[in-house]
């Protein structure tokens, strides 16, 4: 079968025919229909040598939506032809975490050669999959492929941000957004489905704005120098009771304290390499509370989906076909992606 693999640390990944896997003991085989790509999946192609525990070569891709084909001996809980996403992260699978549906942190991640499907064991972006339980698959039912498999990633992650704010998020509150991208933009949508915060979007593109309008922003404005000013005046000088910033850069994140509310939430989901420094009084804002939101547990994944069905949530999608995987990543590389790309098998 064709796979996308990873061979060489800093260099683009290789289209590669391998043999397709056969499941064994408690393992899924699964049909893939469509796979996501996102910067993490940049990071880990970019990564130096050493940088991540993960083994190679391995196939890339860790959103992933498919049919169940065939698993082996242990499995249960599945049928063939049953449409699913796959949970992405996939832990020690015997922590008390990883029991819970947890495995984004489970207890013994520090000493795993993957962090899951995509990420150091074989993902997506092949004809075929092969998951180690069938407790990593939930059923997406009619949902299409190419809306459900970022669902695991930009859907899981956002929804997983937006509910360690929630508690904070109820009439009279405002939320920034920065950064409407693959995940920014769902979040957006996430905050209108399930909050009653006002919702203002940043970016630094025109068309990342009109995305934010169309996923039911009620404000959206560039990232200029007066900015900090323009969002302030959204909230009547008060400042944002949260942000969630999807970039993570010295930028944003200067923008993000500087907008902040005293006592807010800043929850930081962007891996852009920036740095909050804590230092003396009138730097940060007092008494704000700051979390480090990673993907999301599997219950929350289910919740994702049924927000999807409902049609409360939609990603914006730019389809490319698996043998045009160079191309998709160089437009992420980019900024060129509206919303999402999906890879879908030739």
């Amino acid at each position: 079968m064709r796979a996308l693999r990873l061979t060489a640390w800093g260099e683009a990944p290789e289209p590669t025919e391998v043999e397709q896997p056969v499941p064994r003991g408690t393992e899924v085989l699964v049909r893939v229909e469509a796979t996501g790509l996102c910067h993490s999946d940049l990071h880990v192609i970019d990564a130096a040598a050493g940088a991540l525990p993960y083994r190679l070569p391995f196939t890339l891709g860790h959103e992933v939506a498919g049919r169940v084909t065939a698993w082996g001996p242990d499995a249960d809980g599945v049928e063939t032809g049953q449409r699913v996403v796959l949970y992405g992260p996939w832990g020690c699978d015997s922590c008390d975490r990883c029991a819970a549906g947890r495995d984004n942190y489970c207890d013994r991640r520090d000493t795993l050669a993957w962090h899951g499907a995509g990420l150091g064991r074989d993902g997506g972006m092949a004809e075929y999959v092969l998951v180690p339980s069938a407790r990593h698959l939930v059923p997406i039912d009619d949902l299409p492929a190419d809306q459900a498999a970022p669902l695991s990633d930009a859907g899981l992650t956002s929804y997983h941000a937006v509910a360690g704010l929630r508690h904070a998020l109820g009439e009279g509150t405002t939320t920034a957004v920065i950064g409407i991208g693959g995940l920014g933009h769902l979040a957006v949508q996430i905050l209108r489905a399930t909050t009653a915060t006002r919702v203002l979007a940043v970016d630094t593109r025109e068309d990342a704005l009109t995305l934010a309008d169309r996923s039911g922003a009620d404000f959206g404005t560039l990232a200029r120098a007066d900015t900090a000013r323009v969002l302030r005046g959204q909230t009547g000088g008060a400042g944002a009771d949260a942000v969630l910033d999807f970039v993570g850069n010295g930028q944003t994140l200067q923008l993000a304290t500087g907008i902040l509310r005293p006592g807010g939430e800043l929850a930081v989901v962007g891996s852009g390499g920036g740095r909050l420094t804590v230092s003396k009084p009138g730097i940060l804002p007092p008494g704000f509370r700051l979390s480090l939101p990673f993907w999301g547990t599997r219950p929350e994944l289910t919740e994702v989906v049924a927000l999807a069905r409902s049609g409360a949530i939609h990603v914006e999608t730019e389809r490319f076909p698996l043998s045009a995987a160079a191309e998709a990543i160089g437009r992420l590389r980019r900024g060129q992606v509206r919303g999402r790309a999906v890879l879908v098998p030739d």
